[in-house]
């Protein structure tokens, strides 16, 4: 049986899920790029596969007509805007995720962008290594006022984490009314924060949005990078109106756009799960959620 591997770091954290496999029979077949596939390198890659550990390579109806064999899909991670579900469903493609094991990964590293931006760690750092010494004064976690927008898993745990902090913590999830303390444009309004931990990729702060946004606020997004409006964001990122924006999960991978441009945007390449625990955990439940679909012996 044929395995192959979309995740470009699979097997790094945890070698011995890989060692597993291949014990077992198994013919894995690694990504031999070292990055995101594009969809004509996945159509290659998967030719006589059966199952694939998926990353965040295309998923569509044309790749799936073009690799007959393939039977399972198990997502290393939790979104899936890569992966076309009802295509899948008609080519009899069961498909998985691994929702949990991101949960503290992500929301401690949301935390740690947090703290870095209160208390200018970067800025502080760069100018100590330039000669400069220049106290920065920065603010506290204490009694800032978090909009968290979306309420899974890691919104929970990240206002977990804050409220420990001190800081008032409101929320808004279309998906769970009941969870929700604010309207989104109330929340917006009245946030020094926006934490962003919403799923899909639909545009969620607009132009409009940001036009209701306090002077100052922070903005955090470990989701995708498309819940924003990229060109507000750069407009209120140059006249200050965003003091500060950290994003891990941007609008293109790797990323090339505007916001390079702009000293108060803090970007990071999609590492908000590469922890080793993090990436052993979803690893061993990727592989164990494949071979049940498979129906293979665990």
């Amino acid at each position: 049986m044929k395995i192959a591997v979309g995740a470009s770091s699979f097997g790094d954290a945890a070698p011995e899920v890989l060692e597993w496999l291949q014990k077992k029979g198994i013919e894995v077949v690694r990504n031999p790029y070292g990055r995101k596939m594009t969809q004509e390198e996945i159509i290659e890659h998967l030719q006589g596969a059966v199952g694939l550990l998926a990353g965040l390579e295309p998923l569509n109806e044309e790749v799936f007509r073009a690799c007959p064999e393939l039977k399972a899909i198990a997502r290393i991670g939790i979104g899936m805007d890569n992966v076309d579900r009802e295509a899948a469903a008609r080519h009899g493609i069961k498909v998985s995720n691994t929702p949990e094991g991101p949960t503290d990964a992500v929301a401690e590293m949301t935390l740690a962008a947090l703290l870095a931006i209160c208390h200018n760690l970067i800025p502080a750092n760069e100018d100590v290594h330039k000669g400069i010494w220049k106290k920065r004064m920065g603010r506290s976690i204490q009694e800032l006022k978090v909009l968290m927008v979306g309420y899974g898993a890691i919104g929970r745990r990240t206002a977990e984490l804050l409220r420990g902090l001190g800081a008032e913590i409101m929320i808004y999830d279309k998906y769970l009314p009941e969870e929700s303390t604010h309207a989104l444009a109330e929340g917006v309004a009245a946030a020094d924060v926006i934490s962003l931990h919403a799923s899909g990729k639909e545009e969620i702060l607009s132009e409009e949005l940001f036009a209701r946004m306090k002077e100052n606020v922070i903005l955090l997004n470990s989701a995708r990078g498309g819940l924003i409006n990229e060109q507000a964001l750069y407009h209120a990122l140059k006249t200050g109106k965003v003091a500060a924006f950290w994003g891990d999960a941007l609008w293109s991978e790797p990323y090339e756009g505007m916001l390079r441009e702009c000293g108060n945007a803090v970007l990071t390449p999609h590492i908000c799960t590469y922890t080793t625990q993090c990436r052993m955990s979803m690893e061993r439940q990727a592989v164990e959620n494949l071979l049940e679909d498979l129906e293979y012996g665990l």
